[in-house]
């Protein structure tokens, strides 16, 4: 019982500094609420749009760039998508799905030295185009991968 009870008294105390410095302005967390993040490409609707507002062209594919994908999804509210890159100095990596309301689907930045891979679960709609932009080097590369979404597993 002990242990429990100086556990409670503990988070109490961290709980109860936290809010102390929040009240003194020590701690800001709209720092990191305002952080910059590309807000016109997330609220495009269209592909064209969003890759517009992302800041990239039309550029065939590349193949430094690879989307590992089932070709046909069971499920299509989770659908496993991972971006492999054999590329150095890898900026940033974006998933754009064609057919779904926002293309935008994700969006990372990556720092130096990072090693450049993503993998994110999509909600798919129906059978799509999934677009991977890769910035590296001051330049633009692009995979595409068609995955096929079946209607409630029963192959539609």
């Amino acid at each position: 019982m002990d242990a429990i009870r100086r556990h409670l008294l503990q988070s109490a105390a961290r709980g109860g500094l936290a809010v102390a410095l929040l009240g003194a302005g020590l701690l800001r967390p709209t720092r990191v609420l305002a952080a910059d993040w590309n807000q016109p490409a997330f609220a495009a609707t269209t592909l064209g749009e969003a890759l517009k507002a992302y800041g990239t062209s039309p550029v065939p594919d590349s193949r430094e760039v690879q989307i590992v994908a089932a070709d046909v999804a069971e499920n299509g509210g989770n659908v496993p998508v991972e971006v492999l890159v054999k590329l150095p100095a890898v900026q940033s990596i974006a998933l754009f799905v064609e057919k779904n309301p926002f293309p935008l689907a994700a969006s990372i930045e990556l720092a130096p030295g990072v090693l450049p891979y993503l993998k994110v679960p999509l909600k798919l709609a129906e059978s799509t185009r999934v677009k991977a932009v890769v910035k590296a080097g001051g330049k633009t590369y692009v995979a595409t991968r068609e995955i096929g979404v079946t209607i409630g597993g029963c192959g539609g």
